[in-house]
């Protein structure tokens, strides 16, 4: 049998979120004290974690269907002595019926919450529903830096249009008009970013790099190669933005 090849060990976050940006969002969050937390597309549920541990009376849920992310977030719960103060479900977030919490995190996962393209503004309609009157919702959704060229789109994820993501103006409007105020609005810089998608391909980088003859070298190399040529094309054009909303009781 082939052994598993490294995933993701280098990622403590995955998206582009460097540990300062982290310590800020924890404390801001955990000022308001929740008392239920629930992670939108949690996969391992590193930040969904540092929350629980900076509010030692808070529980939590996670939810994704990506069950290796899931068994790597129950081992860090384990680790962390936090496993009986959450749970991490495998099962789709579509309709779910998890809330309402007092905070709800939503970070790069906005598409398990909507059928529509772009998913933003019916999935902040979801995320309103999913929140307490008095709580918050910490999402994490890409928009674009400036308008992309045809020739940078046909370089990123296959059949990527500019219909795909807003700009950050568009998307504060988007949120407002589901219900929201930004108490917070804060941007991925561009180290966030180089680290995030360095780490994302280390592993592998590293182990083709050592095992360029292994029966699975081809297709691993092509998938890095396709995956760096897409990171080129929407370095600097895709941003990430980290806002942090308030329910408007209207």
């Amino acid at each position: 049998m082939t052994p598993d090849l490294p995933r993701l060990t280098r990622l403590t976050f995955h998206g582009p979120l460097s540990a300062s940006r982290a310590d800020a969002v924890v404390r801001r969050l955990a000022a308001n004290r929740p008392r239920t937390v629930l992670d939108i597309g949690c996969g391992w549920g590193e930040l969904l974690l540092r929350l629980l541990a900076a509010v030692p009376g808070a529980t939590g849920t996670g939810v994704d269907t990506n069950a290796e992310d899931l068994a790597r977030a129950r081992q860090n719960a384990e680790d962390r002595g936090l496993a009986h103060r959450v749970e991490f479900a495998e099962e789709s977030a579509l309709g779910t019926r998890r809330g309402p919490a007092d905070l709800v995190l939503c970070l790069g996962a906005t598409q398990a919450l909507g059928e529509a393209e772009p998913p933003t503004a019916e999935a902040l309609r979801e995320l309103r529903r999913l929140v307490g009157d008095d709580g918050r919702v910490l999402v994490g959704e890409g928009f674009w830096e400036r308008p992309p060229t045809g020739a940078e789109l046909s370089g990123m994820w296959p059949g990527a249009t500019a219909e795909d993501h807003h700009d950050l103006a568009t998307l504060l409007d988007l949120a407002v008009a589901a219900g929201f105020r930004p108490e917070w609005t804060e941007t991925a810089s561009r180290e966030e970013w180089e680290e995030f998608e360095s780490g994302y391909q280390a592993d592998l980088e590293v182990w083709l790099a050592a095992h360029p003859d292994h029966p699975r070298a081809d297709e691993t190399r092509a998938r890095l190669d396709r995956h760096r040529a897409q990171w080129m094309s929407y370095r600097g054009v895709l941003g990430f933005a980290y806002l942090t909303l308030v329910p408007d009781r209207r």
